[in-house]
């Protein structure tokens, strides 16, 4: 798969295609070429030197313009994209809503055959990776990871999770109106207008989204000539090479396989397998706070604002996760959390002590998972095929869990759901002791690194890099 660097070129003239890619100056000197192999790139990493536009910059005049540019893409990227995912999650998860307001009845369904319709969702969701809607999550945080350095991608990772979370709070709210007010209006019963409703919205948020959103930033045009090169060369100077290395380099399966060789990956996947079976809850929310005995309306509200919660506790979380550069205890600490409210689920069937427990699972699984799904960027941030195979790969594994999971919920298991919230507490604990074991191989290689050691997708700093950057030099976020 070829990417246009945005100057009619596909990459296989090798070293001197201008356009900000390398140089921003069409006579690029092949002497800044270091031609240093990676262990596990098997192609050649180009050392940079800033763009001239850039390199012209006093200091004081790059942070001024750089944090100008941050702003406007977050202004141009965010809520777009943040929009899509609140209707992309409330298209996919409302079948528990849908249940409260008559499917089962009019579908006539018994048994588990509830389980098996929420089980078959998700098959569908793995194998259509790569198309329609199943593909936007995984496509995002690649997106994302082509605009925003790794110090600023837990945050904005956040940002998008968050459209599921406000969904999930939303999602309560309209289910609780349309139940409560469209019930058989012309002939239909509340859940499908439910689906008619939603799936419409969905559909023309996405005709606008083709216009606003942007491709990456070589190609984009309302940049200035000046930002543009800033954009670019601040992505290439977070890792210290030019992602692009040619158009055979790109493809999916060659992507695919770089990220298979990194034990990292399958460790990042696990980890992210335990936070998503955890969360499973969250998929029949509104059938576990129906436990608490409240009618259909008062318990659609009640599922809003454990979701509320998860959005606060996800935005600090994650904005501090950025601001210190660590990544382990923004994991585990939240994860703690949601164990013990697994475990106080389980212990009671108090209606106050449950509903603190269940406020609380929601933003102890999800508040560390944003952070997990920037740190996947952060440990493989090259070349840019492996960090999208990866990233995809681990998204498509961890969602696995939910078609077991829709299994643990029959309503024989109400109100304390014993194997459920066990098996999510179980999960949650597999995932910390993932996390442990990858700080450990990080710190490890920092180790490495600092000793002047050479380490698999660790690269040189680049020319042009701030003196204080580059006495550091790359190291994983840990």
């Amino acid at each position: 798969m070829g990417i246009d660097n945005g100057n009619g070129h596909d990459g296989k003239d090798e070293f001197n295609h201008g356009a900000y890619g390398v140089t921003g100056d069409e006579k690029f000197n092949s002497e800044f070429i270091d031609r240093a192999v990676v262990a596990n790139a098997d192609v050649p990493i180009r050392q940079l030197e800033a763009p001239p536009l850039v390199r012209d910059l006093s200091t004081e005049d790059r942070v001024v313009l750089e944090r100008k540019l941050v702003r406007k893409i977050d202004f141009r990227l965010l809520p777009m994209i943040i929009l899509m995912y609140i209707m992309n999650y409330l298209d996919r998860n409302n079948l528990p809503s849908a249940k409260l307001a008559g499917l089962s009845s009019d579908l006539h369904l018994t048994g588990d055959q509830f389980n098996t319709a929420v089980s078959v969702l998700f098959v569908g969701y793995l194998l259509m990776q790569g198309f329609v809607e199943a593909a936007y999550f995984p496509g995002c945080l690649f997106f994302l990871s082509s605009w925003y350095t790794r110090k600023e991608l837990a945050f904005r990772t956040a940002m998008l999770y968050s459209g599921s979370l406000i969904s999930g709070a939303f999602s309560g709210l309209i289910a609780a109106g349309i139940t409560a007010h469209m019930d058989g209006a012309r002939g239909l019963r509340a859940w499908r207008w439910l689906f008619i409703i939603e799936g419409s919205i969905t559909v023309v948020i996405a005709g606008f989204a083709l216009l606003v959103l942007p491709n990456f930033p070589r190609t984009t045009k309302w940049l200035s000539e000046e930002e543009r090169q800033l954009a670019i060369w601040r992505l290439q100077e977070d890792i210290g090479t030019d992602d692009w290395v040619g158009s055979e380099q790109q493809s999916f399966f060659h992507g695919f396989k770089l990220a298979a060789q990194d034990a990292k990956m399958w460790i990042l996947m696990i980890m992210l397998t335990g936070i998503v079976s955890s969360g499973s809850v969250t998929n029949f929310f509104p059938i576990v706070v129906k436990t608490l005995g409240y009618n259909n309306i008062d318990t659609l509200l009640l599922s809003a604002p454990p979701y509320v919660l998860a959005v606060i506790a996800t935005f600090i979380n994650a904005w501090h996760a950025d601001r210190t550069g660590e990544r382990y205890l923004h994991v585990v600490l939240p994860l703690c959390v949601g164990v013990a409210a697994f475990i106080l689920g389980v212990a009671t069937t108090s209606t106050a002590p449950r509903y603190v427990a269940m406020m609380l699972m929601v933003p102890g699984v999800y508040t560390g998972y944003v952070v997990v799904l920037a740190w996947i960027a952060n440990v493989m941030p090259r070349p840019p095929a492996k960090r999208a195979a990866a990233q995809a790969a681990i998204n498509a594994v961890s969602n696995c869990s939910s078609i077991y999971a829709s299994y643990m919920y029959p309503d024989s298991a109400a109100p304390r759901y014993t194997v459920a919230f066990s098996v999510d507490c179980a999960t949650a604990a597999l995932a910390i002791i993932m996390a442990t074991l990858l700080r450990f191989i990080l710190v490890g290689l920092n180790r490495k690194l600092d000793r002047g050691e050479h380490v698999e997708g660790a690269v040189a700093v680049a020319a042009g890099v701030p003196d204080e950057e580059a006495k550091k030099g790359f190291r994983f976020l840990t």
